[in-house]
């Protein structure tokens, strides 16, 4: 794309934005572009905030770290090259095992991962295909690990960042310069990434 379908707001041309602001800095350490941009229909980034809040709150099990890298695996699967560099960002800065990071894609197959998370990488790929992949084995997989409020949790995630990767591949938001060093120093190292649509 030569820009973004709609362009941010300014930075500093809403006041209303300072609860966004705060919840983002202690997340990411920055604010996103997305937010600037929903926030031309306040409604909409109010309720997506609140939504991201409810989504990411720390229950138990479904830990911080297992959330954002559910997110990465979602939005790999997908293709959002803005939300897998946001999603790889908060797993490393709320504390996923540098291992785990660089060995996500063997999920299926390497010794560091749970079967319990393994059932919750099968059902995020699975459910963030177009057509859908979720059947009975993935369903059954995830009942034998995970608790019914658990796996509300864990679909939380995968539907939060449905929207998400909808909204910022459409959007093409540009990506941040620090989401886009993350991305470098976590996905890059295995040759699959690229910014794609989302700078200019």
């Amino acid at each position: 794309m030569k820009q973004p379908l709609v362009d941010p707001l300014d930075r500093d041309s809403n006041p209303e934005l300072q609860e966004m602001v705060d919840f983002y800095n202690e997340t990411l350490g920055f604010t996103p572009n997305s937010l600037f941009t929903m926030m031309r229909r306040p409604r909409i980034a109010e309720a997506f905030l609140e939504m991201n809040q409810a989504v990411m709150e720390n229950k138990g099990r479904v830990t911080s770290a297992l959330k954002r890298m559910i997110a990465y695996l979602s939005s790999m699967t997908t293709g959002c090259r803005y939300c897998e560099a946001h999603a790889i960002r908060a797993a490393e800065r709320y504390g996923a095992e540098q291992e785990k990071m660089d060995n996500i894609w063997e999920y299926k197959t390497h010794e560091v991962f749970s079967d319990a998370e393994r059932a919750a990488f099968d059902l995020a790929i699975a459910a963030s295909q177009v057509p859908n992949a979720v059947d009975d084995t993935v369903s059954e997989n995830m009942r034998k690990h995970w608790d019914e409020g658990e796996i509300v949790e864990i679909m939380g995630v995968i539907a939060l960042f449905g929207y998400l990767n909808r909204w910022n591949d459409s959007m093409g938001t540009q990506l941040e310069k620090a989401a886009a060093d993350s991305a470098e120093k976590l996905i890059a190292k295995k040759g699959d990434w690229n910014i794609g649509k989302h700078t200019y």
